[in-house]
């Protein structure tokens, strides 16, 4: 059962692996929702994510026995690295499965704290299946990465952090992957204020608890399809579904062009790197229509790797209209390519790309193919120079941009 005492028992106990990640107005999330938006930066903890959290008290609660033995886990990364470093602070050997696609700064994080890690299957679901495998045959101790109410219960502190905090919070918002998070932020926020609205948020392509709570029970994806690789989940735990019937008040989904626009949106208003699966609650946000309203958004985790971090801004800038690319043909003679980037500059377009295709017509006198990629201001600025394009006679053509 997930009892106020535990819950308290818990708090007290993750003080001593976790940073203060005190809330923080966010003025311009604020200004674009109609809500007053506050972030729980979980991204600032030492290890990177609140899972340490979990980990850590689950952990507290085994024997000398159990911990001696060893433990396992599977984890696309973020309680990898919780379960490490607590494994770290017990002196016991800790064994993680993560999927072959988890980003390389987790790994290498989880490997600083000790622990040995073991890449193994696409998904997170096949990793835990080989975890379980492992701690059949070798006799370890596994522990789940959420379904497990012990867990559960850890992660709960957050809700008693924001609540001591903002004690007037109307609305929650938390990620969900498994449902171990949503269930220890859910259930005590309504044991200690029923009024407090919990909402869970889900990647579009991994919407697991979505479904499984339209059909009543816990169901399986086929597949998931995500960047937000920490709560690419196929199936939610059935230890946590009956908690999160009866105390989430709601499911949003995200897209991820939408955590791509909110990466871009976190770093340039507060100078936060959040990771994919922690931008979930950012994003949804804006999906909260009831105004004027008290939001926390949870920022679940901070672990993503510089590759995948220039991937975002560089796919989030082409969302914006920030960088574009048009066709353009033209005649194949001098002085036309100085024309198109006369009528580009006169606008202030800075032209970052040129790719010239004379084969695009066997007559080149006739026409040859300009693809130009453009640094615009936004959206009106790059209909701006297009409209300018046409009056010069170029009548250019969106194409996808190829950076």
């Amino acid at each position: 059962m997930l009892t106020l005492d535990k819950f308290e028992e818990a708090a007290e106990k993750v003080k001593e692996v976790t940073l203060n990640t005190n809330l923080v107005y966010s003025e311009y999330f604020s200004s674009v929702s109609g809500n007053k938006v506050y972030f729980k930066p979980e991204n600032m903890q030492y290890t990177g994510a609140y899972k340490v959290r979990g980990a850590y008290y689950k952990i507290s609660t085994l024997s000398e026995e159990e911990r001696s033995k060893g433990l396992i886990t599977a984890s696309a990364g973020n309680h990898a690295q919780g379960v490490a470093y607590a494994a770290k602070i017990y002196g016991v050997k800790a064994v993680i499965v993560m999927p072959t696609t988890t980003p390389l700064i987790k790994v290498n994080r989880t490997k600083s704290y000790g622990a040995e890690v073991v890449l193994y299957g696409n998904v997170y679901d096949e990793a835990c299946e080989y975890a379980m495998k492992l701690a059949k045959e070798e006799g370890y101790t596994f522990i789940h990465p959420f379904n497990d109410l012990d867990v559960a219960t850890g992660q709960g502190s957050i809700a008693m952090e924001i609540i001591k905090e903002l004690p007037t919070v109307d609305y929650i918002l938390v990620p969900i992957g498994g449902g171990g998070l949503a269930t220890g932020v859910s259930v005590l926020a309504k044991l200690l204020n029923p009024k407090i609205k919990v909402i869970g948020v889900e990647p579009a392509g991994a919407n697991c608890m979505q479904e499984s709570l339209k059909a009543g029970k816990v169901v399986t994806l086929p597949a998931v399809n995500t960047i937000a690789d920490g709560t690419a989940v196929k199936t939610p735990g059935n230890l946590l579904f009956p908690y999160l019937q009866e105390n989430l008040d709601d499911i949003i989904t995200v897209e991820d062009r939408e955590l791509i626009v909110a990466f871009l949106d976190m770093v340039e208003n507060h100078k936060m790197i959040v990771e994919n699966s922690g931008l979930l609650t950012a994003a949804a946000v804006k999906h909260i229509k009831d105004n004027g309203k008290k939001i926390v958004a949870i920022l679940s985790g901070g672990n993503m790797d510089v590759i995948t971090m220039s991937s975002i801004v560089q796919h989030g800038l082409i969302e914006r209209d920030r960088i574009f690319t048009v066709s353009v043909l033209l005649p194949d003679k001098p002085g036309e390519l100085v024309r198109v980037a006369d009528v580009i500059a006169k606008l202030k377009g800075n032209v970052i790309k040129l790719e010239h295709n004379q084969f695009v017509s066997t007559n080149r006198n006739a026409a040859v193919e300009l693809r130009i990629t453009i640094e615009a201001f936004g959206h009106d600025h790059k209909e701006e120079i297009c409209e300018a394009l046409r009056k010069a006679g170029y009548n250019p053509r969106n194409v996808k941009p190829s950076l």
